[in-house]
């Protein structure tokens, strides 16, 4: 097991999945760019993060089933399971680290990634990170990609992040991915904080 997998399999083994900073009881901003960009429920979706989000639980709601869950965190995974029940069984769950999950080619429809990316603090990361998505994600596909924006935190969770606003996303990922829509999220942590997230929504040329 990595260092990074240790860290983020200790902060689930100490918290519970609503007391992590980055929990919503439901991720309303993904959920609108999702189904504005995936009206056809069986688009096949993988949300890189997924840790014990409810974002599966809400998109299983709404119809959609062709959905992948990745984590560095199999513990949140399980978390995740356990809540779902009997709904877990048609799911893909990957546990691993995105920089080197075997992933499928040309397969996703909508790459959803809020709190992953900023965590990526090398160029080394970001550059592995940009190879899975080029990998994975269909031409046409789009990606959410959620990060702390400029005014949020500079350290998450005992880690150094790298902040962003649209265009610095949009640098980052580069010409093969075109700015649809981006917006400035101020979310409460459980602790009472508030953190400003930058949402980019990027189709794929």
């Amino acid at each position: 097991m990595s260092e990074r997998q240790q860290h983020w399999e200790s902060v689930y083994q100490m918290k519970a999945s609503d007391g992590v900073s980055w929990y919503r009881p439901h991720l309303e901003t993904s959920l609108r760019l999702l189904a504005q960009v995936a009206p056809d429920r069986e688009a096949a979706v993988i949300d890189v993060g997924a840790g014990s989000s409810t974002l599966v639980d809400d998109l299983l709601a709404l119809g959609y089933r062709r959905l992948s869950l990745l984590d560095l965190s199999a513990t949140a995974l399980e978390v995740a399971k356990r809540r779902l029940g009997a709904s877990a069984a048609g799911l893909q769950w990957i546990a691993g680290d995105i920089a080197e999950a075997e992933l499928p080619s040309a397969t996703y429809d909508v790459w959803h990634d809020r709190a992953v990316f900023h965590f990526l603090t090398t160029e080394a990361q970001r550059t592995a990170y940009l190879r899975q998505l080029n990998h994975a994600l269909k031409p046409g596909g789009h990606l959410i990609l959620a990060t702390f924006g400029p005014q949020g935190p500079e350290k998450c969770s005992g880690l150094h992040v790298e902040r962003y606003d649209a265009q610095a996303q949009q640098t980052v990922l580069g010409a093969g991915y075109r700015l649809v829509e981006s917006l400035s999220e101020l979310h409460r942590s459980p602790a009472g904080s508030l953190q400003q997230f930058q949402y980019g929504l990027f189709r794929r040329g």
